[in-house]
Order: structure tokens, then C-alpha cells, then sequence
């Protein structure tokens, strides 16, 4: 089967096709001829650190949408020809740059007709990483107010629809050209944070998603209610951060999201619903991983990156 791998760190240059053994679903497992993979900051931080896979060689990728090829004993929910979306294993290899991923059955879900390929390929590690932290960890309710940063990229679209579902306030930052698409999918206060201060127009927020890192998370515990959570997506905790967090009487963690059938499932429930919308910026073919790392490490996407892998 037809993989993108590397065989050392590096940029994406280093990303290559090769031809390697289709894998065997062993019991409880299956085998996922794939048609999409979703791209994420996670997959060029491995592919120039090795975060999470070590040394090379490997094959990046998690996000993953196809259908049923081959179900492993026990495994009788599924069968060949079935259309799944998953990301399965995470953060250990599955190989989603690939034609073929084998993973637990239980790590995916059945694909809706309504969604395409791509969309579904989109959803699962950015909307799990929101769901987890907003839903699981926060338990947002109606009325509290929520502030997003980097609203309008891949996981900061979903989380902005996921606490408008759930009846928050969303104050969300980026770019002014990018505030119509914000109030679009609920954004109540969108804050173009090149020409302004999140700190004068946010107050008395109960959690802030933040998903640019540096001192942005930093400056966000003092737009917090006491007793609020600020999530540090991209870099968790640092030691500042905690400091200033137990000063102000607020919560600041890190989070790793976790593949979580109960979660997609939430997840599906709420695009059924017509509340929830995955937006896909750009569908690049396989072979051309490199040029999607460069697309999406320059952060001017507006929602998901995802390969075409029959392409």
C-alpha cells in the first residue's frame, strides 16, 4: 500500500511516498481502506520533533475516514463495506498517511451519509480535543461566557459551535477578515487581535480555549471570573501560568485528547442537528503532505486541512 513517511526529522521535504505491507487486524481490530486524512499542527510538530513518535522511521497521520475493508475476530458491530470516521490510537502510530490503518474497532464510528469524506476525516481529533476539554472538563453551561482563541482555524471553529450548543457566550479572536465567518457559526464578540487588546473587551469569563500559546494564556487569566479555567492547548502549563492561576483564584490546565467513541458519537449527534458544521479550508492529494504541513504551519487556515488519499 501507498504511504507518506520519513525516515528522519525535518521539514517537509522529508515527507515521501513509499509502498509498505498492508497491515492485518488482529482480534477486536479492523482494517480501514482510508479516503481521507485530517491534518493537524500535531502531525509537523512529530514530523520535525518527533513528538509523542520518537525516532523515525514513521508514518504520521490520525485523523482518518474510509471504509471497512477486513473486521479482526470478535468484532461483529462492523462489517466490510461500512463507512467509519475515527482517531484511533492517538498519540501512538496509526499511520493515518496511508492507504490502510488498522486500529480497535471501538475507536471508531459509523461515517453519517450526510457527511462527505472529507468532512468526516476533519472532525475527530479537533472536535474531540474541544468536546473533551469544554464538555468533559469544563461542563459549560448556559450563560457562561467562553473566549476562543484562534477561532476561526481547525479546532477553534468546532469549540466556538460546541459551547454555542451548549448556551455559552463566545467572544472569539482573528483576523477582522475573518469576523463574518466567525459570527457565522456563533460567535457573539469576534476581537481582531491585531488592532486589539482581548483584555479590554473580554470580562468575567468562565473558560478560555486558548489555542495560540505563548503568553496568550498568560494574559487570559485576568479576563477570568475566580473560579474559571483557562486550557492551555498548544503548550500546557507553564510554571508562570500556574503561579499566576492559583494568584487569581482560577484553573489553568493542559489537555491531550483521547480517542473517545462516547465523544464522536456527541459529536455526530450535534451535526445531525444542523449545530455543528465541520469547515474544510483546503482537500490536498497524498501526495502532496509536504506542501499541506506548509499550508498549515503558516496558520492562515479557516477550519481544516485534509488529504484525499485515493487521490
Amino acid at each position: 500500500m501507498r504511504v507518506v513517511r520519513q525516515t528522519e526529522l525535518g521539514g517537509p521535504e522529508v515527507l515521501e511516498l513509499a509502498e509498505v505491507a498492508r497491515p492485518e487486524p488482529g482480534p477486536t481490530e479492523i482494517l480501514v481502506r482510508v479516503h481521507a486524512a485530517g491534518v493537524n499542527p500535531v502531525d509537523w510538530k512529530t514530523r520535525e520533533h518527533g513528538v509523542f513518535l520518537g525516532r523515525p522511521p514513521f508514518v504520521l497521520g490520525w485523523d482518518v475516514s474510509g471504509t471497512v475493508e477486513q473486521v479482526g475476530f470478535g468484532v461483529s458491530w462492523l462489517q466490510p463495506g461500512d463507512e467509519v470516521l475515527g482517531m484511533p490510537l492517538f498519540p501512538r502510530e496509526v499511520g493515518g498517511y496511508g492507504e490502510f490503518v488498522v486500529a480497535p474497532s471501538r475507536q471508531f464510528v459509523r461515517k453519517p451519509a450526510g457527511l462527505s469524506h472529507a468532512e468526516a476525516a476533519a472532525l475527530p481529533l479537533a472536535g474531540l480535543t474541544a468536546w473533551q476539554a469544554l464538555v468533559d472538563d469544563a461542563g459549560i453551561k448556559p450563560g457562561q461566557k467562553v473566549l476562543v482563541h484562534a477561532a476561526a482555524g481547525g479546532v477553534g471553529h468546532l469549540a466556538v459551535q460546541i459551547a454555542k450548543a451548549h448556551g455559552a457566550f463566545v467572544y472569539g479572536t482573528g483576523r477582522a477578515v475573518k469576523h463574518d465567518f466567525l459570527r457565522g457559526i456563533g460567535v457573539d464578540e469576534p476581537i481582531d487581535y491585531t488592532t486589539t487588546d482581548f483584555t479590554e473587551v473580554a470580562a468575567d469569563v468562565d473558560v478560555v480555549f486558548d489555542l495560540i500559546g505563548g503568553d496568550n494564556a498568560l494574559r487570559s487569566v485576568d479576563v477570568l471570573k475566580p473560579g474559571g479555567t483557562v486550557f492551555a492547548v498548544p503548550g500546557g502549563v507553564s510554571e508562570e501560568l500556574a503561579d499566576k492561576a492559583r494568584q487569581h483564584d482560577v484553573r489553568a490546565t493542559g489537555i491531550l485528547v483521547e480517542p473517545d467513541q462516547r465523544g464522536l458519537l456527541a459529536l455526530l449527534d450535534l451535526i445531525a442537528a444542523g449545530r455543528l458544521t465541520v469547515h474544510v479550508d483546503q482537500v490536498l492529494p497524498l501526495a502532496e503532505a509536504g506542501k499541506a504541513h506548509e499550508i498549515g504551519a503558516a496558520n492562515a487556515l479557516t477550519g481544516k486541512l485534509v488529504l484525499d488519499v485515493l487521490a
